[in-house]
């Protein structure tokens, strides 16, 4: 990861760390999938040591629990990434828990296959030792604001306009930003948002990371399922890349995620 990202991550946790007083503070780092969050995230910890970190991902809700919401709901919850797919309440607990711990405790959390599509069983779940001077997650949409009523009514995708006519998706997806995610959001001290160029630099992104997790090239099938995929997440990136979130370090990155810019938001 480029020191220019690290040197800005250190700016953001500094800035938590005088919000948060005498608490554990906690830094989001947000950014379209395949921007580096979780690489980055892994070297601040090694870096500081004592950091207890973990992505929103590992918070997704099960695939059966989805499969129900998409049958007695709307089909696209069965796709996971978009709000309300994860444990907004478990996460949330899990950063009062770590805050909270005291010396010799072991805090659980969650982990989830993204190859299987489901959360690991508990025994596989890793735990953070004692109390954490610091608390980092890496999430795609950590501190998404919503959307008006008048930027719902056009489908921003092609998804939207096939699978989502009505809206009546994407205004679900966006009452939960302004309510559980709003909520999990207001317990992070600062935010480092990583800034795509564009949305589409985000497909082949995306696929880098599919090869990663499969272990092998992907075929034109694996293309186009992951185009689909993306499409899940294509109105809340275009609306945080045009400015629609919180956040207090804006790091810009180039197509092959070279740090060109870092603005400071917040005072």
């Amino acid at each position: 990861m480029n020191r220019d990202a690290l040197n800005a991550l250190d700016q953001t946790v500094a800035i938590a760390r005088a919000r948060a007083g005498g608490r554990v503070p906690v830094v989001g780092v947000a950014g379209p999938q395949g921007s580096g969050k979780t690489t980055l995230v892994r070297a601040c910890a090694a870096t500081l040591g004592g950091v207890a970190h973990f992505s929103l991902d590992d918070f997704y809700v099960g695939k059966d629990v989805r499969a129900t919401w998409a049958r007695d709901g709307h089909p696209l919850l069965a796709t996971r990434g978009p709000p309300p797919t994860h444990d907004t309440l478990g996460l949330a607990s899990t950063i009062k828990r770590l805050q909270e711990a005291k010396p010799g405790e072991r805090t659980t959390f969650p982990a989830f296959d993204k190859v299987k599509d489901d959360v690991l069983p508990e025994a596989k779940w890793p735990a953070f030792p004692g109390r954490p001077d610091l608390i980092l997650i890496d999430g795609w949409c950590l501190g998404a604001l919503p959307q008006t009523e008048s930027e719902l009514v056009a489908p921003a995708s092609r998804l939207e306009a096939e699978d989502d006519g009505e809206g009546h998706w994407r205004r679900l997806v966006n009452k939960q930003l302004s309510t559980a995610y709003a909520d999990l959001f207001a317990q992070l001290d600062a935010i480092l948002y990583l800034r795509a160029p564009d949305f589409a630099i985000v497909h082949d992104w995306r696929c880098e990371q599919e090869e990663g997790l499969l272990g092998r090239a992907l075929t034109s099938a694996d293309r186009q399922r992951i185009a689909r995929f993306v499409q899940h997440y294509e109105r809340i990136t275009r609306h945080m890349i045009a400015g629609g979130r919180r956040a207090d370090i804006e790091v810009q990155l180039d197509a092959r995620r070279n740090v060109t810019e870092v603005r400071r938001l917040s005072a």
